[in-house]
């Protein structure tokens, strides 16, 4: 058998040191030259020099690509999907260190000159001398890395089981890497006759608590929505103030209303969301001026378990509605007291209804020029296109003013979940068995990793029309976002989570528990991996 180039933990060590100096935060040159550059390194491999075809790069978008590697054993259909992303998010909290967030050695040795500096927590595990520290290497270079390990070891031994590395740009923003990748995956699966057993993500592991030594893995992801809305009042002059309603005092009565609302948390398997909180609250007024604000925007964070989009949108078109009740009251009350006449009660529509009026009024060929102008602007990502699309509308369709108008801004992960897959249940037990036989390590089960992780676009399940609502009511569908729900409901394959341990992803003290990364989990994989050939072997 040839020599295995990150077979041993300190390769690992060396590999995640390289593959972490790759700079990939998304939507920058990094993260479009980074798929290459694992390409490259994964070229060196015996099996990818003999089978070159099966290492390919994909387009996602905006100039970035996907990597997919394929280790496939001639007799073998069963092929386990090994998930990861490379984009990380920025670094300019590093400060003065921001030139070496990049660089984990260096990094780690910098911040013992400055432990003081650090929070408790994190100046403990500096000191313990068991982190390494820096940006990526928790979330998620490591998870990629340790399957590069194992794609290597599986084709040098000739595992009787199929692999299917697969690493995607854009975790961070919108998924649009994983977006992309559901349709490869089908193409995969037909050119090589695959059959899809398990999606395994390498997302990595965040303690519960402070001190808490437990390992977890997780056989499903929380999914996550943006229930957004328009608030277009009535301008005035700032000296004739009930001669119109404002955006912002309309506003008010719905985000009271939304924020930490318990309608919108679930519980599950004893588990729960976190409450929805208000993501971005803003004027669309450009410029200073003494009209009245009459325009403004709201972004609301939902996460989910069992819920679909449409669910979501009929219980924030209730809240809307108790919203608005409150709100006309209010102001029809104000307008008795200092006897003036109201400009109209605030109604709440969908962003489809909003749509159908205008297309009504105006035809569709206007409609899709004033869409087609703001997605022309380069400088507005896909919420502010959203709102844009929507307050372009209503400017052109002021008789259904004040109002709410209700919509989705992207993006869009829909929870899943396998706690009760056979599958599933079995790698969880062994992982567990494993765990504490091995490394005296205590391994727990998560049913939502708590993280959002492109999970969320394999194995969907919608009973009904459920994403069908979200289609009608996202104002950039079709153009700048989509979702491939039809493509996704086809790999029906349970998923599962198992990743290294770290600690405070998207900060300054970003960390990896080396021996958690180097050692234990990708043993545990293995080992997982192994006990699932035998299995069907088995049978």
């Amino acid at each position: 058998m040839e020599q295995l180039r990150w077979g041993a933990p300190d390769a690992l060590r060396k590999l995640l040191c390289e593959v972490v100096s790759w700079k990939s935060m998304t939507l920058t040159e990094g993260e479009r030259e980074f798929p290459s550059k694992v390409q490259a390194k994964l070229a060196e491999v015996t099996y990818f020099r003999e089978n070159p075809n099966y290492l390919e790069l994909h387009d996602a978008d905006l100039g970035r690509r996907f990597l997919t590697a394929l280790y496939k054993h001639p007799s073998a259909k069963e092929t386990i999907v090994l998930i990861s992303h490379f984009d990380t998010v920025n670094t300019e909290e590093y400060g003065d260190l921001e030139e070496y967030a990049y660089q984990p050695e260096e990094l780690t040795q910098l911040l013992l000159t400055r432990k003081n500096e650090l929070p408790e927590d994190a100046r403990n595990d500096l000191q313990s001398g068991e982190y390494l520290f820096g940006r990526g290497t928790m979330d998620m270079k490591m998870g990629l890395v340790m399957h590069m390990g194992l794609i290597e070891k599986a084709a040098a031994e000739e595992w009787q089981i199929n692999l299917l590395l697969l690493t995607v740009p854009d975790e961070e923003v919108n998924s649009s890497g994983m977006r992309a990748a559901v349709t490869k995956l089908l193409e995969l699966k037909d050119e090589h006759q695959l059959t899809y057993k398990l999606f395994l993500n390498g997302e990595p592991v965040f303690t519960q608590e402070p001190g808490d030594k437990n390992y977890y893995v997780y056989s499903g992801s929380i999914g996550k929505i943006m229930p957004s809305a328009l608030f277009y009042g009535k301008e005035t002059h700032v000296g004739e103030p009930l001669s119109g309603i404002t955006a912002p005092y309309i506003a008010s009565f719905l985000t009271q209303r939304m924020e930490w609302n318990p309608m919108l948390q679930e519980r599950e398997m004893g588990e729960t969301t976190p409450l929805p909180v208000t993501l971005q609250q803003k004027d669309l007024k450009l410029e200073y001026s003494v009209q009245t604000p009459y325009r403004a925007s709201a972004l609301y964070n939902v996460f989910l378990m069992k819920r679909n989009a449409d669910e979501i949108m009929r219980i924030f078109e209730k809240v809307a509605k108790d919203a608005t009740d409150a709100c006309n009251a209010a102001y029809k009350r104000v307008c008795q007291e200092l006897s003036a006449e109201p400009v109209g009660s605030v109604r709440v529509l969908r962003y489809e209804d909003l749509l159908k009026h205008a297309t009504q009024k105006f035809g569709e060929k206007v409609v899709e020029a004033i869409k087609a102008g703001i997605h022309a602007n380069p400088d507005w990502d896909d919420r502010e296109k959203s709102f844009r699309i929507a307050d372009t509308l209503m400017i052109q369709c002021q008789e259904l003013a004040p109002a709410i108008v209700l919509l989705f801004a992207p993006p869009y992960y829909p929870a899943v979940n396998s706690s009760e897959d056979e599958l599933v249940k079995q790698c969880v037990d062994y992982v567990k068995k494993e765990g504490l036989a091995k490394f005296d390590l205590p391994v727990k089960q998560i049913h939502y990793f708590n993280g959002i992780s492109d999970l969320s676009y394999v194995n969907y399940r919608d009973e009904g029309e459920g994403w069908t609502t979200f289609q009608a009511n996202t104002p950039v569908w079709g153009s700048s976002y989509s979702i491939p729900f039809t493509e996704m409901a086809q790999l029906q394959a349970p998923v599962l989570n198992v990743g290294p341990l770290g600690k405070d992803a998207h900060k300054r003290t970003e960390r990896l528990h080396m021996k958690s990364a180097f050692e234990e989990v990708p043993a545990l994989v293995e080992a997982m991996i192994q006990m699932i050939m035998k299995m069907k072997q088995k049978n």
